[in-house]
């Protein structure tokens, strides 16, 4: 066999085994919480789920150990708290990479570990010592000879950068550029590892709601938004952050570092203030970013990258404080349930799909209401259909509801104090009901579920509380 056929063969094996490991999902195992199942338990759900990554905050041996022989690949933490003495001591180092890796590698299959986290923002100001650290833990890992298999990084959130938007223009805190970034590139570069970056598109959308429309943040079919910096069209939020860091990246001349999504997610429960937050929203954010990560593809301004994306979090966590929200990033309950359906592999990807999302696109949230999930795998055959509310704002929705109940001549007794409709006793379930009846009488005309853009039409009869949604008149 030639030489320049070996080469190729070789070149082949390299391409195949990097798209092999790349675009995968992972999720973050948080237990900051009282009522969570027993490590062995955690274990067991991972592997059911079909989630082949976790990331951990700490090294603790209980949750070590149950993964074990399970094949997952695992990130663990060395938390901010221990930050100093790793930087200060090279003994430290080593015996904290005896301890918590190379006791438990490779039954417990440590692919990296992340050296704090979002320490730019911790109050503590631990940033000046996160550089010598990682190089200390790096040499801990030569110590042990596992510096070729195990990854260092450092999670950084957005708030490290300057500017983000528009995409093209992201840069840096200029603060961090020389004593944290650079000497951090460096290493990355030279040890073949990636930049972790925490990024929320929900942050963003739920402070500029009035702007950043709903669908461009949950992965949905929108109108895109042009970077009049370098001429891309952007279809999502998430890719916008992530192409912000690649551009801050590139400024500083790092184009060839990859990106690992470390922490992203979307909360199922808020509090009144926190726009956006619902279980409807949460499964589509999610379902829709495993359904991108997993079908291939980069950024726009990196599109052969293949992104690994570590989900926030498994459980909700109840004693995290904070907002409402804080409390309820979960894919599931302490009792092991699923908060909602989302697919975790290839294999549950060909039967997602984004329930939520209206046929016509635009922004709602179902807080108050659902509409039941198929059973048994069929649909709805009837040919029937309903109209429901988005949740567009107060004014818009009672200016809309008004109407159904008056000009409109929709049925509305049954949402009147005291009827079978009343409860839940909110706009946006009052409004549904109202909207229907009026596209019912209407006989489901095509333009009858509209309501200034404050309604759509499903195929699935809606439900809230006890009450049952008319079919027609």
């Amino acid at each position: 066999m030639s030489t320049h056929i070996i080469s190729f063969i070789l070149c082949l094996f390299f391409v195949i085994f990097i798209f092999a490991d790349g675009g995968s999902v992972g999720v973050n195992y948080g237990r900051t919480a009282g009522d969570l199942p027993s490590a062995s338990k955690v274990a067991k759900l991972l592997k059911s789920q079909g989630i082949n990554r976790v990331k951990v905050y700490d090294t603790d041996p209980a949750v070590l150990h149950s993964l074990s022989g399970t094949g997952i690949k695992v990130t663990v933490n060395l938390p901010n708290e221990l930050l100093y003495a790793a930087a200060r001591k090279q003994s430290f180092a080593n015996e904290y990479i005896r301890r918590n890796v190379v006791a438990y590698y490779p039954h417990t299959q440590i692919e990296s570990i992340a050296v704090g986290n979002e320490v730019f923002v911790d109050p503590k100001n631990t940033t000046a010592y996160l550089i010598p650290a990682i190089k200390n833990i790096h040499q801990a890992l030569v110590k042990y000879k596992l510096d070729s298999v195990i990854k260092l990084s450092s999670p950084v959130a957005l708030s490290a950068l300057q500017n983000s938007y528009p995409s093209s223009a992201g840069s840096f805190r200029p603060e961090l550029i020389e004593p944290v970034f650079k000497p951090m590139f460096e290493f990355l570069r030279q040890t073949g590892s990636y930049l972790m970056v925490n990024a929320y598109p929900f942050f963003a959308y739920e402070s500029n709601s009035d702007v950043i429309s709903l669908d461009y943040s949950l992965f949905r079919e929108n109108p895109g938004v042009v970077d009049a910096g370098n001429g891309l069209r952007y279809f999502s939020l998430f890719d916008a952050q992530i192409d912000a860091v690649f551009a801050a990246m590139s400024a500083l001349k790092y184009d060839d570092i990859p990106i690992v999504v470390s922490e992203t997610g979307w909360p199922s429960k808020g509090d009144n203030t926190e726009i956006g937050a619902s279980v409807e929203n949460a499964a589509a954010y999610n379902g829709n970013l495993i359904k991108r990560i997993l079908n291939g593809g980069g950024t726009p301004l990196r599109p052969t990258a293949n992104l690994t994306v570590f989900l926030f979090a498994l459980f909700n966590e109840n004693k995290k404080p904070g907002p409402v929200s804080e409390r309820n990033y979960g894919l599931f309950y302490p009792n092991m349930q699923k908060v909602y359906n989302i697919p975790f592999n290839a294999e549950d990807l060909k039967n997602f799909r984004d329930e939520s999302a209206p046929p016509t696109g635009g922004d709602h949230d179902q807080t108050h209401f659902s509409t039941p999930a198929k059973r048994g795998g069929k649909i709805n055959g009837s040919g029937q259909s309903w109209c429901v509310a988005k949740d567009v704002g107060k004014d818009k929705l009672q200016s809309g509801l008004d109407y159904a109940c008056g000009e409109g001549g929709a049925d509305c007794r049954s949402i009147q104090p005291g009827a079978t409709c009343y409860d839940p006793d909110s706009l946006i379930a009052h409004a549904s009901y109202a909207f229907n009846s009026y596209y019912q009488k209407m006989r489901r005309a095509a333009g009858a579920c509209d309501f200034g853009g404050a309604a759509y039409v499903v195929t699935q009869p809606p439900k809230f509380g006890k009450c049952e949604f008319p079919t027609g008149y």
